[in-house]
């Protein structure tokens, strides 16, 4: 036991010199152990590690040489100081051995005992600084090991947040741009499909009244003529899917029954080269989305991936309830977690590269020869999934095929509300006692709907905007309000009905625009309870909407007209 005092190994052959050492040692306030030589020396010093080692130059063992002893100590406990002493017959190269084995000091015997503490003494206090200088460098080894650690969770951080902020702008240049396109095609497509009400309308007009003995390269003209009027329509849909600015009227649809009544046609339209094969989930969720853009979204899949087999092979479409958690959902922009269902379209094709997946939905993007697609077909799957509250994901590999997944939100049953849509399997009439009231700014397409209104049986009177509807609404008796959503004057379509239904409550009402307009159809949704034909419509489509609003509808909600 030392008590406390710093332990000294004297190591000496002489017992006298032994003796003496240890007895200056002890009155100067060290604890003493001893060795005859340098076997027992390192046997000791490996068993009670003393801060110092009092080393005599000549020894009995290791060839008569301390230095030898030194060196293995140094070499094994180097922590450990070595003060070697020697008589005073010992000459310098002694000394300088002694110090190059190892040794942190030398000192001459017989020394003073002042002079032998102050030796070691002097050494400790070496010891305690290189002790103090080592926990600093482990401290400062530490501490930049953490720094590091710091720097390197910050870097990770600052990577995240720039990868999130390039994600961030990404969505906001495609928002953006989808404005830009939005806005381009939204006055575009108003305008033009004004212009296709009138052209599809007259032709069908020609075809409905033309002789039985018309030649027919005059019909085969009509017939080409309304050919091209109804691309055009669908191509003017197409962009204002992929704006997001076509008027959706969802509805509850069961996937499965969709999808398996695709399959059947496909299989009729494709022939024995490709192979469609359903894969339909039990259980499925439904969905609140317009069935006839949905039934649009899968075919265009469907033909995509025709398309991408020219040698043939398998399309499978495949339905699933899927949850998307927090951690799916901010993969991608304007993704919500929850609960969806998924609709897969898969093919045996070609494969997409990276460069075309990013480029996919991009509108008139393609990878066919011209004359052999719009580029259309995936930016109207685009437009309406994300029209309608989903999104849409791509999986490719070039040689192995592609799987495009469409996921729209679960329906929420409670909010299920049942409207009657009959199916009208011929051109419905009208009668004379029903007076529609035909409201349109454009001359050309409110004479073109007063003449199919009147062909069809109604009584049917004209305004150009809200003002003078009203004026009418207080001298005639009408039955339904026929309205554009975009008219001048200062007040739009829906305020008209609201001001109309107000005045008259027993009044009907059917919208009719070229876009979608925030008057009545707000998210991409048509606002609950109202009624909406788009332009370009048809003769049997506007019959049939109109008896059905007529037999089964109600008048315009109360409350919501909005500005524009």
């Amino acid at each position: 036991m030392t008590d406390g005092k710093p332990l000294v190994l004297n190591v000496d052959d002489r017992e006298i010199g032994r003796y003496t050492k240890n007895r200056d040692l002890m009155r100067a306030g060290f604890a003493v152990i001893e060795a005859a030589n340098g076997s027992d020396a390192l046997r000791m010093v490996e068993e009670h590690r003393p801060q110092v080692v009092l080393l005599d130059v000549q020894l009995p063992d290791f060839s008569g040489s301390g230095t030898e002893v030194c060196a293995a100590i140094k070499t094994r406990w180097p922590e450990v100081m070595v003060l070697q002493t020697s008589a005073t017959f010992t000459t310098s190269a002694d000394r300088t051995t002694g110090l190059d084995s190892g040794a942190d000091s030398y000192l001459v015997q017989p020394a003073e005992p002042e002079e032998l503490a102050a030796a070691i003494r002097a050494l400790l206090r070496i010891r305690r600084a290189e002790d103090e200088l080592r926990r600093v460098n482990e401290t400062l080894e530490r501490r930049v090991e953490e720094r590091t650690r710091d720097l390197e969770d910050a870097n990770a951080r600052l990577r995240h947040e720039i990868a999130q902020r390039e994600k961030a702008e990404a969505a906001l240049a495609q928002s953006q741009k989808m404005e830009i396109i939005g806005q381009l095609t939204g006055g575009v497509a108003h305008d033009f499909n004004n212009l296709l009400t009138v052209i599809m309308g007259n032709v069908d007009i020609l075809q409905r009244h033309l002789p039985d003995d018309t030649p027919d390269r005059l019909q085969r003209a009509l017939e080409n003529a309304a050919r091209g009027a109804r691309r055009a329509s669908a191509l003017t849909q197409s962009l204002l899917a992929f704006a997001r600015r076509q008027p959706l009227d969802p509805k509850p649809v069961d996937a499965n029954a969709l999808v398996g009544a695709i399959v059947e046609m496909l299989r009729r339209t494709f022939g024995e080269q490709i192979a469609v094969t359903p894969m339909l989930a039990d259980s499925l969720w439904r969905v609140n989305a317009d069935p006839n853009q949905l039934e649009s979204a899968i075919l265009n899949l469907a033909v995509n991936a025709r398309d991408a087999m020219p040698n043939g092979g398998s399309i499978v479409i495949e339905t699933a309830n899927a949850e998307l958690d927090d951690a799916s959902a901010a993969r991608e922009a304007e993704v919500v977690p929850g609960p969806y269902v998924v609709i897969a379209v898969t093919d045996t094709g070609t494969g997409m590269t990276r460069d075309v997946i990013a480029q996919a939905f991009e509108p008139f993007f393609t990878t066919k020869d011209i004359g052999h697609g719009t580029g259309l077909g995936l930016s109207q799957v685009y437009g309406f999934v994300k029209q309608s509250g989903g999104h849409v994901r791509i999986h490719s590999e070039v040689g192995h095929g592609t799987t495009v997944k469409i996921y729209l939100p679960r329906l929420d049953e409670a909010d299920v509300a049942g409207e009657h849509e009959p199916t009208a399997h011929a051109t419905p009439s009208g009668h004379r006692h029903e007076t529609i009231l035909v409201v349109e700014d454009d001359p050309d397409v409110r004479e073109h709907s007063a003449e199919i209104l009147g062909e069809l049986g109604y009584r049917v009177l004209q305004a150009e905007n809200g003002p003078s509807a009203l004026a009418v609404l207080e001298r005639e008796a009408v039955t339904l309000l026929f309205t554009d959503l975009g008219l001048p004057g200062g007040m739009n379509g829906r305020q008209l009905a609201d001001e109309a239904v107000r005045r008259r409550p027993d009044v009907r009402v059917i919208f009719t625009t070229g876009h979608a307009t925030s008057a009545i159809v707000h998210e991409g949704r048509l606002d609950p309870g109202l009624h909406l034909i788009a332009k370009p419509f048809t003769y049997a489509g506007l019959a049939a909407k109109l008896r059905s609003v007529l037999d089964h509808g109600a008048s315009v909600p109360a409350g919501g007209a909005a500005p524009g």
